[in-house]
């Protein structure tokens, strides 16, 4: 995929709204950058991390609670006129209420970008080093074709892998640790890849 910028001159929230309905876009450094909506596999793993995270941790239902975990919520900080992460969380201590209107103006705590063929570039180079400039504590990137959870921390200015988990796994992720996740069942139902012959 090329990240160079879709624009040379800097990007507005106008440009983001003229996208076609079947694109979305993030402006980061005043770059545009859009994509193609994402396809079945992506929408069904982002449901299911997001099911298997609000239930302990933004209703306390098994879990300590003390959060807010929003799939695809606008957020807007000096450097990025607009990005959306495909799931972001907020420790309600920090975000207390939500706003009515409008978008999010904080940092998140944890951010979880689910990978696919048009935007992995992207999310792990241009928006990797965009989290840890602006003090992301923690991200996760989910790629559903690999069936894989890279867990890292932001230590000191830099990412610190904490893990790489496998199909089938059963792991505790931080900042979730807490409870322990089935990867397995994230991808259930999921077609199985075809691979080209030597």
């Amino acid at each position: 995929m090329n990240i160079a910028p879709t624009l040379v001159r800097p990007a507005t929230l106008a440009d983001l709204e003229a996208l076609p309905p079947t694109w979305r876009g993030e402006i980061l450094d005043d770059t545009l950058y859009a994509f193609p909506r994402p396809r079945a596999p992506h929408a069904s793993v982002e449901g299911l991390i997001t099911t298997d995270l609000t239930n302990p941790f933004q209703r306390g239902r098994g879990g300590p609670g003390g959060w807010w975990i929003l799939p695809e919520p606008s957020i807007r900080l000096p450097g990025a006129a607009e990005i959306s992460p495909d799931l972001a969380g907020f420790r309600r201590e920090r975000l207390p209420t939500l706003p009515r209107e409008g978008s999010i103006t904080l940092v998140p705590d944890w951010v979880c970008e689910i990978l696919s063929p048009s935007t992995a570039s992207y999310d792990q180079i241009v928006k990797r080093r965009f989290y840890v400039r602006i003090g992301v504590p923690h991200i996760w990137y989910v790629d559903p074709r690999d069936r894989t959870l890279l867990v890292s921390q932001h230590v000191d200015g830099r990412w610190m892998e904490l893990g790489l988990h496998g199909a089938n796994e059963t792991v505790r992720a931080a900042p979730f640790d807490a409870i322990e996740l089935n990867l397995g069942a994230w991808w259930e139902g999921f077609e199985p890849e075809t691979t080209a012959g030597p």
